[in-house]
């Protein structure tokens, strides 16, 4: 009894410490390394008004109605509620442990905020952290005896993110499996019909998608088209490339651990689902950035989505677990693993140059309303290469062009935007991704209002050497179309 009052202390305080860091991070960075979470955010906030974002392919229908609310908020009420669900998945990924019976099932939380990749996005908006909070609760079901409410749980990630359906399809053989065993003719059918559930999150999003448009084919007329089966949007990398990618997936100093857990995994048949989960996700996303189907990028952040399960694999191969005089004497060392494990997470965010271009961002956005020529600019549209752009103007992303990869076809639409249009651009994102830079902008007839060089270095290591693990330049511009003045001839003979 003791020992359990203990354990549920260490609960209390990684959760709150978990809270109380989650917080300092979101004063710190004002945003995520990765501009995904900018623009889940701006599907979510201008949801209620575009019924097509709550349907969208690649913003997800249930990601966007659950954020939908507090990104009415402010986009810092938006990442608070990343946050949030962060925490509960902290607290879901404990209750399994202590289901599947694990030993210190209260490490498992340390051991969850410990994955880098994992705590990087518990301050972002991105599908990731939700679709973690909702396995955790399918598994919790499945292993409570509630095996139908796990699978309509599991097919709801469907409508988080596209690991769902590989999801899916391993419950699904997971549910048929155990059917087999000890079961007669009749209560295997039964669990082939219960089986057959995992649909109904697909279903729902197809019924959902006719009501709303009319049209039954919206997914596949939604689809983005960079996720073509042969597109390579994002490169290819090596069939092993999660392999380097595992010390940011479980964390570099747990390592040990996890390698460890993953055979105790193996030899344990009420963790074989773990394991084979963490397979099938692992598995999946090598095959499909070696061969570049689906725009995959190689990102580690992916494994967010199975981060319970990586967490209670390295829970499986703690000291406990593990055999050997090393192990049991050695504790310490171990504890000190963990710490150096938690530090990693929660300052390797500080060495992320990408999310630094938001201070910027929100500088030049103030200069901006400071200068007395721009004060009166009326802006009919709004042109941005970041989302963190539009943001901070609060501007509705429906009203952006639709600018692609090819620079010719970019300039033809660049001439043709009329007078009022503002152009918000950086000289790192925007011709990386559609190959437009400044002269560009000028040479279609923009006025160039203001452009800033930046120096951005971390807020706990303000490193000002420019290169790896340093500072990152950015130039920041602004770019507006006016009216034309009308000639002499059309003033009349009073000018």
């Amino acid at each position: 009894m003791a020992g359990a009052a203990i354990g549920n202390g260490w609960v209390v305080v990684s959760l709150f410490v978990a809270l109380l860091c989650g917080l300092l991070q979101i004063g710190l960075y004002a945003d995520a390394d990765q501009l995904d979470s900018g623009y889940h955010y701006l599907f979510a906030r201008w949801s209620w008004h575009h019924a097509e974002y709550l349907l969208s392919v690649w913003a997800r229908p249930l990601f966007t109605l659950l954020y939908s609310a507090p990104a009415q908020l402010g986009y810092t009420a938006a990442r608070a509620f990343t946050l949030l669900i962060s925490l509960l998945t902290g607290y879901q990924t404990w209750r399994l442990a202590r289901q599947l019976g694990l030993s210190r099932p209260y490490l498992a939380i340390p051991l969850l905020m410990a994955q880098p990749v994992f705590w990087q996005l518990s301050t972002g908006v991105f599908t990731e952290s939700l679709f973690a909070l909702l396995l955790a609760t399918a598994l919790r079901l499945r292993l409570g005896g509630h095996p139908v409410a796990a699978i309509l749980t599991t097919s709801s990630l469907i409508l988080v993110r596209p690991e769902g359906l590989f999801v899916g399809l391993f419950w699904g053989v997971w549910e048929l499996a155990a059917g087999f065993r000890g079961l007669d003719w009749k209560g295997l059918t039964v669990k082939a019909a219960s089986t057959m559930l995992l649909g109904t999150g697909m279903l729902i999003w197809v019924v959902a998608s006719w009501l709303l448009t009319g049209d039954w084919l919206w997914i596949v007329h939604n689809w983005p088209p960079d996720w073509n089966p042969n597109s390579q949007a994002n490169g290819t990398g090596p069939i092993w490339w999660y392999v380097l990618m595992l010390p940011m997936i479980c964390g570099p100093f747990t390592l040990p651990a996890f390698l460890s857990g993953l055979r105790e995994h193996w030899r344990q048949a009420q963790l074989n689902h773990g394991l084979g989960l963490f397979l099938t996700i692992f598995v999946v996303h090598s095959v499909l950035y070696n061969r570049g189907w689906f725009g995959a990028a190689g990102y580690a952040r992916y494994f967010v989505c199975i981060s319970p399960v990586t967490a209670l694999i390295c829970l499986a191969g703690w000291p406990e677990q593990l055999a050997g005089t090393f192990a049991r004497g050695h504790r310490w060392l171990w504890s000190g693993l963990l710490a150096a494990s938690l530090l990693f997470s929660f300052t390797h965010v500080d060495l992320l140059p990408n999310g630094r271009d938001t201070r910027a961002i929100a500088d030049l956005y103030l200069e901006f309303n400071r200068t007395a020529e721009t004060r009166h600019l009326p802006i009919g549209l709004l042109i941005c290469s970041q989302p963190a752009m539009r943001i901070v103007f609060n501007r509705d992303h429906w009203e952006m062009p639709g600018l692609a990869s090819d620079r010719s076809t970019n300039l033809e639409l660049l001439r043709k935007l009329p007078p009022g249009t503002l152009i918000f651009w950086d000289s790192l994102t925007g011709p990386a991704w559609y190959r437009l830079a400044a002269l560009d902008f000028e040479e279609a007839g923009f006025e160039r209002l203001i452009s800033r060089d930046y120096l951005l270095t971390g807020r706990l290591l303000p490193i000002s050497k420019v290169g790896l693990l340093g500072a990152r330049t950015q130039t920041l511009h602004l770019f507006y179309r006016r009216a034309p003045r009308p000639s002499a001839q059309h003033l009349g003979k009073n000018y």
